[in-house]
């Protein structure tokens, strides 16, 4: 059984930094895609920043500039650094995985104070 697990959350200033990370356990199984989403209190959830296994990148507006998103394929696990963290980045985030069906991770709070 495949499981997502996300470490790294936090509470952080305005202007602050954070690096999220999920590893996959539970098989050697591949993910195609990995990414984030978020979702903040009273809103639905929303994408943050996927990677293919190849490396190829899609974020979201809200993240350009400031979130970098990586992936070790090898360990089978994918990263997302956060810079200039503002208050509306304050959400649970949420690892992804697709491979054939979509996975999710149980989130990790990020906070960020103003």
């Amino acid at each position: 059984q495949v499981q997502l697990v996300e470490s790294g959350g936090g509470l952080v200033q305005a202007g602050g930094s954070l690096t999220l990370s999920c590893a996959a356990s539970g098989s050697t199984f591949s993910f195609n895609t990995m990414g984030w989403y978020r979702q903040a209190p009273g809103k639905q959830r929303e994408l943050v920043a996927t990677i293919t296994r190849g490396g190829r990148t899609n974020y979201a507006d809200s993240g350009k500039g400031r979130f970098t998103i990586s992936r070790d394929n090898a360990k089978n696990t994918v990263y997302l650094q956060m810079n200039s963290l503002k208050p509306e980045d304050t959400a649970v985030y949420y690892c992804y995985g697709w491979g054939g069906r979509d996975y999710w991770g149980q989130g990790t709070q990020v906070t960020v104070s103003s």
